[in-house]
């Protein structure tokens, strides 16, 4: 019986966006900041700039489309970014939204409450990989989900941004400006996607939210350098982010069919 008890407690789900009190604001913010160590998901968006979906011949979604990646993804600034054999690696710049406490059902007006602060993150894609799935209409989450395939900037707190729905998002690859975007352009607005997330699965704190990317993407090989940046709305650089493409010796090896 008490086994039982104890499940029940265990499993017990949050109650509509009332957040756990059990610790102190600033722990939590504390653990915001080391949301690559202790957050336990990235919840992706595809699709969010109507330009980035037209430039892949995809239609313009109704409502976020979400997939998942593996927070073991994640790749620190300067590191290298590993292409598996086989593989045709497409960039993909975005803001990545930090979750600041567990949450469900979020209401959009109340979304803001659960942002802790942001960060400048790469969804890197094996394009050539996803698009073989997506004719079989199978689930894509090996084109998105390899080791290294989230680069990912230093966290940003929420005080230093007055208008994350204005900011500038620019990537290079060897100096040259391959995407130059602003959020802005966003499909569904920071607290649409919060609010829309929360009602599928509870959000937690430390998850990171990527927001989508502009139009732009295209391959990487290795031996390029990728320099990215996030400015606010009157020009103040607010994070970078760089890392190196590198070939992945060994592991995994695509071969199309």
């Amino acid at each position: 019986m008490f086994v039982a008890a104890a499940v029940r407690r265990a499993t017990r789900l949050p109650s509509a966006h009332v957040p756990y009190r059990s610790f102190s604001a600033s722990s939590a913010r504390m653990s915001a900041s080391s949301f690559v160590s202790t957050g336990k998901k990235i919840v992706a968006i595809g699709r969010n700039y109507s330009e980035h979906a037209k430039e892949l011949n995809n239609a313009v979604p109704k409502e976020p489309i979400i997939f998942l990646k593996p927070t073991t993804s994640y790749l620190p600034s300067g590191g290298n970014m590993e292409i598996p054999r086989g593989v045709v690696a497409h960039y993909e710049v975005e803001l990545g939204v930090v979750v600041a406490k567990r949450g469900r059902d979020i209401p959009e007006s109340a979304a803001e409450g659960y942002v802790a602060g942001y960060a400048l993150a790469v969804d890197m894609t094996a394009r050539n990989l996803q698009e073989e799935l997506k004719s079989k209409r199978l689930p894509w989450t090996v084109a998105k989900g390899f080791d290294t395939f989230t680069p990912i900037g230093s966290y940003i707190p929420k005080d230093q941004v007055s208008n994350p729905a204005d900011l500038g998002l620019t990537l290079k690859v060897n100096g040259a400006v391959k995407q130059d975007g602003n959020t802005k352009d966003m499909i569904f607005s920071i607290p649409r996607l919060i609010h829309h997330i929360s009602t599928i699965m509870t959000l937690e704190e430390g998850d990171l939210i990527l927001t989508g990317t502009p139009s732009g993407v295209g391959p990487v090989v290795p031996g390029d350098k990728v320099e990215c940046s996030l400015k606010d709305g009157s020009g103040k650089q607010l994070a970078t982010l760089d890392f190196n493409v590198v070939q992945r010796e060994g592991g995994y090896h695509y071969k199309p069919e």
